[in-house]
């Protein structure tokens, strides 16, 4: 356990030094301003799925900004961890995210997909629920929900979480399959 903390302590401190002395400063790009998240979510849910792409990566984009250059490296890092394969690194990397940040969602929402992977539910489902605290409009939060309730075979919610992610965001093509899968089986056959 000692260990463990130790090395989370490690992890940020190497974190912070290297995001010290490696990143250049950020400077304010002129021109234009972004749109809010506000303009993207109302243009994803009415855009046709070409736009919605874009749409979505601007999304992610925002999303995946916590404001300070050693929290986004703990994420990148986490989420390259899990890319890899390597669950408790990327748990750990999540972990330390969470504590120094706890009012960025997409941490707790890649952390969730860690413990996902590592087959803890429990701690998914509370990642989760804080994510959507955060941020009720993460689509994908909302159809990872949806997934572990298919996992714990609770189509009835399962299908309400998919539906609620497809009315943020309609052309997201996961949500429409488990939909279609699920349909059966809530809704029921036509005779």
């Amino acid at each position: 356990m000692i260990a463990n903390v130790l090395n989370l302590k490690a992890i940020v401190a190497a974190t912070a030094l290297t995001v010290t002395f490696s990143l250049p400063s950020v400077a304010s790009a002129q021109g234009a301003t972004p749109p809010n998240e506000a303009e993207l979510l109302s243009e994803l849910s009415q855009a046709d799925p070409l736009d919605a792409n874009a749409i979505e990566r601007e999304l992610q984009a925002l999303w995946g900004k916590s404001g300070s250059p050693a929290m986004d490296l703990l994420l990148k890092r986490g989420i390259q961890a899990l890319e890899r394969g390597e669950t408790s690194v990327a748990i750990e990397h999540l972990t330390a995210l969470t504590d120094h940040a706890p009012g960025f969602a997409r941490g707790w929402y890649e952390r969730a997909r860690a413990y996902f992977v590592a087959g803890l539910y429990g701690p998914s489902v509370a990642d989760l629920e804080h994510a959507l605290a955060l941020n009720p409009n993460d689509y994908d939060a909302i159809f990872a929900l949806g997934t572990i309730f298919e996992q714990f075979r609770d189509p009835k919610n399962a299908y309400e979480a998919y539906l609620r992610a497809k009315a943020i965001h309609p052309n997201h093509e996961e949500v429409t399959k488990a939909l279609d899968r699920l349909a059966p089986l809530v809704e029921g056959k036509e005779l």
